[in-house]
């Protein structure tokens, strides 16, 4: 599955789960909170695979799903090769500083398991906005 497939239909699903919370009229607090990890397995399955297997993307005690994908992720699945003929398909903007690289033959993806910033639900709220499409815009560099 591309990043853009992967994007397109996490974006589909948060938009639904957001469409009703704030039909219940739930705050910016109750709807980050609504997405923690072991809320979301219980009640919205469907909304990640790891979720079947109770296994979290991120190794953290309190993992937060409301930035599942990054915000600060960019990624493009149309990339070039550059001099050496590699193609780098994904990066983070911010350069944190947890996160690392994979390396494949000819292909660069940026490897944000060790990251933590997406995930805390002080920095989430400090950006809150239920349009996930508009809070992720930055990150598909194919548009």
């Amino acid at each position: 599955m591309t990043y853009t497939k992967w994007f397109q239909t996490h974006a589909q699903k948060h938009q639904n789960i957001l469409a009703r919370l704030t039909k219940e009229g739930l705050s910016a607090e109750h709807i980050v909170e609504y997405f923690e990890f072991e809320n979301m397995a219980k009640k919205e399955p469907d909304f990640c695979l790891l979720y079947a297997t109770k296994t979290k993307c991120h190794d953290i005690p309190h993992l937060n799903c409301y930035w599942c994908a990054c915000p600060y992720f960019r990624f493009n699945d149309n990339a070039a090769a550059d001099k050496e003929g590699i193609i780098r398909y994904s990066y983070c903007a911010i350069n944190a500083p947890q996160g690392k690289v994979f390396q494949h033959e000819n292909s660069i993806h940026h490897d944000c398991s060790d990251c933590t910033v997406p995930h805390d639900p002080k920095t989430i709220l400090k950006n809150f906005s239920t349009k996930w499409n508009e809070t992720m815009k930055e990150c598909n560099l194919t548009f």
